[in-house]
């Protein structure tokens, strides 16, 4: 069985961060192991506190995965202190990583600023340049590449200027009113575009995450990037198109909508 690491943050209400990750690793078919960067208190609504972890500690997390069960795939997300950005590319490093898939994570759907400014420069010095690809959105897409965003054109300028300052392949996800389901990839000097299923869901919480580690799973199974970025999209449409209702405000995906056992 092939094996993936989350490194991201917790949400209590499980719609996103590890607890995501985790869901959408075992539902693509890995073994699902994960380095919490933080604590949220957060629900549907919103995020109501964020508690880190200790640089430290996180270490000793990374370091208990590296060297017993060894990750297939990286999947980063949620990381909102310089001291511990730096941690984790300190561990890629060491441990020779690969298939890292770097989801910056800026903004939570509800719009609350999860990552310091110091953080975002630290993200953009040490641990950009050592990713495979990234999966920013638009406004994250806008905060790397220094550039407004407002037509596929620009996203398209976006992708390639950030994928050539930190030489990695990089997937503009649409959305926020702009080409809302279809996600630009830019990699090894060209484009191409992704399609995806529009889908009328308000629940939307966690699709971020959803998609990136849906990612890091496919490229953990071995297969090349368009096709686990087309993988990974297909999956995220059925945890949408599942329809769950569940919360006040924008609530999460049916991750297991495909898993079907005599237990479930």
């Amino acid at each position: 069985m092939k094996t993936a690491l989350t490194i991201a943050g917790s949400d209590s209400s499980g719609g996103a961060g590890i607890q995501a990750d985790i869901k959408t690793m075992m539902a693509n078919g890995v073994y699902a192991m994960s380095a919490v960067t933080a604590l949220t208190a957060q629900n549907t609504t919103g995020v109501a506190g964020i508690m880190e972890a200790a640089p430290e500690f996180l270490a000793r997390q990374l370091d208990c995965i590296f060297t017993d069960i060894r990750p297939d795939a990286v999947k980063i997300g949620m990381v909102s202190s310089p001291d511990l950005i730096a941690v984790i590319a300190e561990k890629l490093g060491q441990y020779s990583a690969g298939n890292i898939v770097l989801d910056p994570v800026m903004v939570a759907t509800s719009g609350a600023r999860l990552i310091c400014e110091d953080a975002v420069e630290e993200l953009k010095v040490k641990l950009l340049p050592a990713a495979d690809v990234l999966t920013p959105n638009i406004p994250e897409a806008e905060v790397l590449s220094g550039r407004k965003i407002t037509s596929t054109e620009e996203m398209e300028k976006a992708a390639e200027e950030i994928g050539e300052s930190y030489g990695c392949a990089v997937l503009l996800k649409g959305g926020h009113a702009l080409n809302d389901a279809n996600d630009y990839l830019f990699q090894n000097g060209r484009g191409k575009w992704f399609s995806g299923q529009r889908i009328h869901n308000p629940n939307t919480h966690g699709t971020g995450c959803t998609l990136s580690s849906a990612i890091a799973s496919n490229l953990a199974k071995g297969f090349e990037l368009e096709e686990a970025v087309q993988r990974a999209k297909e999956y995220i449409s059925g945890a949408l198109a599942a329809m769950l209702d569940l919360g006040k405000g924008s609530g999460p995906m049916n991750h297991g909508f495909d898993i079907k056992s005599r237990f479930f």
